[in-house]
Order: C-alpha cells, then structure tokens, then sequence
C-alpha cells in the first residue's frame, strides 16, 4: 500500500481562462499565483490548497456533471456565506441552491453556485446547526 502525504492541487477544466482567472481571483476572492509557463492552466490558492484552472480545447456548454454531484467545496466563515448572497446577485453569478444540512458527514449551510465555465461549487458554512435559520439565498441577499 502507498501513503499519500497530501494534495499538490487540484484541477478544474474551464473554457475560458482569462474570464475564469478573474471569477475565481475576484468574485469567489482566491489567491492569484498566475499561469503555469506552458499559459494553458493558472494557478489560484484556497487556504493551503493550489488549485489549477485548465483551459479546455473545446468549450463545453451548460453543465457537464449536473447529475453526478460533482462539484468542489470550499470552507467559509458564516458572513462571508452572507456576503457571497449579496455579491453572486450583483454579479449574475447562477445559484443553484442554498442547502441546510443537519446529517451527514458535511452538515452546516452549503451554497452551491456555476462558475462561467460551468462547474459546480459550494460556499460551505459548518457552523450552521438544526435549529438554527434558514432563510433563501435571495432573502439573505435582502439584508
């Protein structure tokens, strides 16, 4: 058997670079490193965790994995989930849901959204327990 260490990064395909370098850099607030020397894939940074934003060859329309529940999760403080309400409304960003969950191996308050590019993301809030409320996306994005 092998033992992996840790994760060197992670990838995720997008038909546009440069329009995905600005979303991840200044909607979702990453950290931009810049591109990899070939200029096909850039770099951004969650926490310790490098992620690579891959220029596709063909575009891909809509979403390719709507009914396989993939998608990439990052961990957020309860505002910033707030925030993000607000700003995804301003920005046109597609919210697909605003999830509470109260069991499971990941509960809290989970936001999934697209990225331009199509992939599916969560903003997840693990702070949030049953009991607690739950108001919509748009009514969190009133306040």
């Amino acid at each position: 058997m092998i033992k992996v260490k840790g994760v060197t990064h992670w990838s995720i395909p997008v038909n546009d670079l440069e329009e995905s370098e600005r979303f991840y850099r200044d909607v979702v607030g990453l950290e931009y490193k810049g591109r990899l020397g070939n200029a096909r894939m850039a770099c951004v940074v969650a926490g310790d965790h490098n992620i690579l934003l891959c220029q596709r060859e063909k575009p891909v329309e809509g979403h390719a994995e709507a009914d396989t529940g993939v998608h990439h999760s990052f961990t957020v403080e309860p505002a910033v989930l707030d925030e993000a309400c607000k700003v995804f409304k301003e920005k046109g960003v597609t919210i697909t849901e605003l999830v509470y969950r109260e069991k499971g191996f990941f509960t809290g308050r989970e936001l999934y959204f697209l990225d331009p590019s199509g992939n599916r993301l969560e903003l997840r809030d693990p702070t949030w327990q049953s009991g607690m409320p739950t108001p919509s996306h748009e009514e969190i994005a009133l306040r």
